[in-house]
């Protein structure tokens, strides 16, 4: 999840939470490409690439040209959809007094003041036809934090091994089911106090999403008090390492990444990013950074781990070396050291995580600025506004020789992968989207404020299979 900011007369004003959107798995990056598979936020290992089939440039969801399915979700809902085989997992959370979405570049902290019942539900639904498979109602009650009005109680990702579906509604509880729907366990986390950590009393949702990697579900709460990083048995939801963590809250999710030399579960934060080891959740390394309200997700390429955040002291991105170790902060005025490669103070993204593709780390703000630089060197090869929408939250994707942009408002700027800026085609899903879509088998499926949406080529109807 994350925050706007905005700069007026040197004031830093924090303009709203949202989400960002999130998971990783070992087991799902295997078989993603061949099978279709987009089993977290942003896809195997949180990458946000899909590179296997060809993928729409224009499309119009008013004229129903290139819309595969259109489908209804009931309530309020951040979560990015999560795909596995012929199923969809998303979830929402139904019933509250006030379900309605401000979106834009504006500066309120405020909370939403509702203490109505909710149901916090995971729904399935069928990827070739969009057709509701089956809902389960994980917990009804008053929600125990209340959130923003950019936020809703419905922003983590569920996160997905073929076998488990894992869904967190934060203070509300960690649910794992099978396939089919069938509650496997659950687990309560305890009170996940998520807000501005300057005014406590602005409370914002939770927004990490978990993650699955070798039978562990990886949960990284930071939070108002107690932060931590646990891993949990799939199979049972029995404790297997919980590590205290001294951090604001963030709305990052975490993503493991698996070496020649050791896994690490990689974590954003402002006082604490780092590395634990992933077997026993021992810190491998850390820095401080300089934006202290983290949100966007950290992922590898070309072995360099790619992070950045916002407000307060700067919008940071840095590439780092996966062989880091200790406390590989960065001087004052170093953009570099023995294990950041090459960092720009003023180059990162407040919301959007980024994306690397082929060569180049493309990088999204808040207020449209898009930029593109040498992934491996930090050279810039361009910065521009993609002159769409106002506001943007939903995190990059990519696939086919184009970036997907999307802006809060609803639409949809596809540009051109490369070192000069091409803008390609502007598409309106003619609704408020600020989730990341999923990738799969040629399709992209938007999560807007009130449906699920497919938008493509139709798939060639599968032929009978005889007795």
């Amino acid at each position: 999840m994350a925050i706007f900011e905005n700069r007026g007369q040197g004031r830093w004003c924090v303009a709203g939470v949202i989400l960002a959107f999130l998971v990783s798995g070992a087991v799902a990056a295997a078989s993603a490409g061949a099978e279709g598979n987009w089993p977290q936020f942003r896809g195997p290992g949180n990458r946000g690439v899909a590179d296997d089939h060809p993928l729409p440039l224009q499309w119009s969801v008013a004229e129903d040209k290139g819309v595969v399915w259109k489908t209804a979700i009931p309530g309020l809902g951040l979560s990015a959809p999560v795909i596995w085989g012929d199923q969809i997992f998303i979830t929402t959370a139904i019933g509250g007094a006030d379900e309605s979405l401000k979106v834009g570049l504006y500066g309120d902290i405020a909370s939403v003041e509702d203490d109505t019942k909710h149901r916090f539900q995971l729904l399935a639904i069928h990827r070739r036809t969009g057709k509701l498979l089956w809902t389960r109602t994980a917990y009804e009650g008053v929600p125990k934090i209340k959130r923003h009005t950019k936020s809703s109680h419905a922003n983590p990702s569920v996160a997905t091994d073929g076998t488990h579906v894992i869904a967190s509604f934060g203070s509300e509880g960690l649910y794992a089911y099978d396939l089919q729907g069938k509650l496997l366990w659950k687990k309560d986390l305890g009170l996940l106090d998520s807000g501005f950590f300057q005014v406590p009393s602005a409370q914002w949702g939770f927004g990490s999403s978990p993650i699955i990697h070798d039978g562990l579900v990886i949960v990284q709460a930071d939070v108002q008090q107690g932060s931590f990083l646990a891993a949990y048995d799939v199979e049972t939801g029995k404790e297997r390492w919980k590590t205290s963590r001294a951090d604001v809250p963030t709305w990052s999710t975490p993503t493991v990444h698996v070496g020649a030399e050791r896994s690490q579960v990689l974590v954003n934060g402002w006082k604490h990013a780092g590395g634990y080891e992933l077997k026993t959740g021992k810190e491998l390394w850390k820095m401080g950074t300089s934006g202290d309200i983290p949100t966007p997700t950290p992922y590898v390429a070309h072995d360099l781990i790619f992070l950045t955040n916002a407000h307060g002291g700067g919008i940071p991105v840095y590439a780092i070396k996966t062989s880091a170790r200790g406390d590989i902060s960065l001087e004052e005025e170093q953009t570099s050291n023995e294990y950041v490669v090459w960092s720009d103070p003023r180059g990162g993204s407040y919301m959007p995580t980024t994306v690397v593709y082929g060569d180049e780390l493309y990088v999204l703000r808040d207020n449209g600025v898009f930029s593109c630089r040498d992934a491996r060197t930090g050279e810039l090869h361009y910065r521009e506004r993609v002159g769409v929408g106002d506001g943007f939250t939903a995190s990059l994707v990519a696939g086919d020789g184009k970036i997907y942009v999307t802006a809060e408002t609803g639409e949809i700027a596809v540009v051109k992968a490369g070192k000069t800026f091409e803008k390609l085609a502007v598409n309106e899903l003619g609704e408020v989207c600020m989730s990341a879509p999923a990738i799969s088998k040629g399709q992209l499926y938007f999560r807007t404020r009130g449906h699920l949406i497919a938008i493509g080529k139709a798939a060639p109807k599968q032929a009978a299979v005889k007795e």
